[in-house]
C-alpha cells in the first residue's frame, strides 16, 4: 500500500502521538509506502490565536501542502490521524480532487464535543452530542477556558456538517473501541462508516519483572484525567506504596504541590518514551483515573504490554480494554474509596496481582499487539481503496 499520513502534533506529546507512530512504523516494517506529513502545536504561539483559529475551519496552506503531494506522488489511501488545529478538514477537499479516498481517525471527541473528552467541571458531559452546533460548550467555555475559542471549535463541526464534509469527505472512520463508536453515532455519524480498529502497542517491549515497589501514573495532566482522585487517594488512604506520576499539562503545579506534601508523591515531569516504558516494566500496576471519557486509553495497553495491570476508571473506551479482575481492575471514577481498596487489594494480594499480570500480558499479545492489528488496518485500506478507484473511474 502507498499511503498518505497526516497528523497534527500536540505541544505535550501524548496517546494520539504515540498511536501515530507506532501505526507509521509499523507499516513501514511491513513493507508498505508511508508518507507522513505533520505539523505541530508549537506553531500556536508563533501563528497567534486568530490565525489559528481562522486555520481550523479551513487551512489554505495545508489544502495547498496536500495538494502538491498529491500531485507528485500516487497514493492510494490519505489517512488523517489528527487535523486540529493547524490542518483542518480542507485537507479532505485536496485528497478528492485528486481522486484519493480519505480515512480519519477519530481518537478524541472534538468533531462533537469542544473539550473532546466529554468532561465538564469534573464529569462527564454529554450536553453537546447530537447537537447541530455545540453552544452548551461555549457557555461553559470548555475549549481552553475561553467562548471565542470553543465557539471557533463549534463553528467547525458545525460548519463542516452543514456543507456534508463529514457525510461526503471522509471514506472511512475509525474509532479505538466500541464505545466511542457508540458516542459518535450517538451524534449523529452514520454507524456504516466507522469501523473499531484498537490501538496497539509496537514494537513489542516484552514483559516487565514489576518489581519496583512503585505505581506509576503516565499521562497528560489535565483536569480531566482524574488527577484530584488519584492524590486524594493517596493522600487519605495512608497508602505507603510510592506513586510516581509522568507528564506535562495544565494541572502540573497542583501534582509538584501535592509531591512536596506527600513523601510517597513523586513528580518526574516529562520524560522520553522509553523511559516511560521502563517505569511501567518495573511497576506494581498502573493507574489510569480519567474522569473524562477516553475513547481508548492507550496508557493501560503499554502497561498490559510490559504484564503490568492498570487500575482503571470504569468507564468509557478503558472497559474495552481491561477486563475488571482478570487483566486489571476498574472503579468508579472519581470514587476515591473505590480506588484506595483497589490499590490495597493488589498490594496486599500478591498472588492474585501475579495471576493479573500473566493475563494482562496474554490479553495484550492477543488483542493489543501490532501483528495483531495489521491486517485490520490493511483490509480497510485495501477496501477503501478499491472503493475510491471505482469512484474516480465513475467519474
Amino acid at each position: 500500500m502507498r499511503l498518505l499520513m497526516i497528523h497534527n502534533r500536540y505541544q505535550a506529546a501524548g496517546g494520539e502521538d504515540a498511536s501515530t507512530d507506532a501505526q507509521v512504523e509499523l507499516l513501514r516494517n511491513a513493507d508498505h509506502e508511508v508518507v507522513l506529513l505533520e505539523d505541530s502545536n508549537e506553531r500556536v504561539a508563533e501563528l497567534g490565536s486568530v490565525r489559528t483559529a481562522a486555520r481550523s475551519v479551513w487551512s489554505r496552506e495545508a489544502h495547498a501542502r496536500v495538494d502538491a503531494m498529491l500531485a507528485k506522488h500516487d497514493f492510494d489511501v490519505m489517512h488523517v490521524q489528527n487535523y486540529f488545529p493547524l490542518f483542518s478538514p480542507s485537507v479532505y477537499y485536496a485528497a478528492w480532487d485528486h481522486g484519493v479516498p480519505v480515512v480519519q481517525s477519530l481518537r478524541n471527541f472534538r468533531a462533537i464535543c469542544p473539550e473532546g473528552m466529554l468532561h465538564r467541571d469534573g464529569a462527564v458531559c454529554t450536553d453537546c452530542v447530537g447537537k447541530r452546533v455545540a453552544w452548551p460548550g461555549v457557555v461553559h467555555r470548555c475549549y481552553r477556558e475561553s467562548a471565542a475559542g470553543t465557539a471557533v471549535v463549534a463553528i467547525m463541526s458545525a460548519g463542516h456538517r452543514a456543507a456534508g464534509t463529514w457525510q461526503n469527505r471522509v471514506a472511512r472512520y475509525v474509532t479505538p473501541s466500541r464505545h466511542a463508536r457508540d458516542v459518535y453515532v450517538a451524534g449523529g455519524w452514520d454507524p456504516a462508516t466507522i469501523d473499531v480498529i484498537p490501538n496497539f502497542v509496537y514494537p513489542d517491549p516484552g514483559p516487565g519483572n514489576g518489581d519496583g515497589g512503585y505505581a506509576v501514573y503516565a499521562g497528560r495532566l489535565a483536569p480531566s484525567k482524574g488527577l484530584d482522585t488519584l492524590l486524594e487517594a493517596w493522600r487519605v488512604g495512608n497508602i505507603e506504596l510510592p506513586l510516581k506520576i509522568v507528564g506535562e499539562g495544565p494541572v502540573k503545579h497542583f501534582v509538584r504541590g501535592a509531591a512536596r506534601a506527600n513523601p510517597y508523591v513523586e513528580y518526574l515531569g516529562e520524560v522520553d518514551a522509553a523511559a516511560v516504558t521502563d517505569l511501567l516494566g518495573n511497576a506494581m500496576f498502573a493507574i489510569v483515573p480519567t474522569r473524562g471519557i477516553e475513547t481508548f486509553g492507550r496508557v493501560a495497553a503499554e502497561a498490559m504490554a510490559r504484564g503490568t495491570p492498570a487500575i482503571a476508571a470504569g468507564h468509557g473506551g478503558l472497559t474495552d480494554i481491561v477486563s475488571d479482575g482478570e487483566t486489571g481492575l476498574l472503579f468508579p471514577p472519581g470514587d476515591v474509596s473505590a480506588l484506595i481498596d483497589k490499590v490495597q487489594t493488589l498490594v496486599t494480594q500478591p498472588e492474585r496481582l501475579a495471576a493479573i499480570r500473566r493475563a494482562a500480558r496474554t490479553a495484550f499479545l492477543k488483542r493489543f499487539s501490532g501483528e495483531q492489528v495489521l491486517d485490520s488496518w490493511l483490509r480497510l485500506y485495501r477496501e477503501v481503496a478499491a472503493a475510491g478507484e471505482n469512484r474516480h473511474s465513475a467519474g
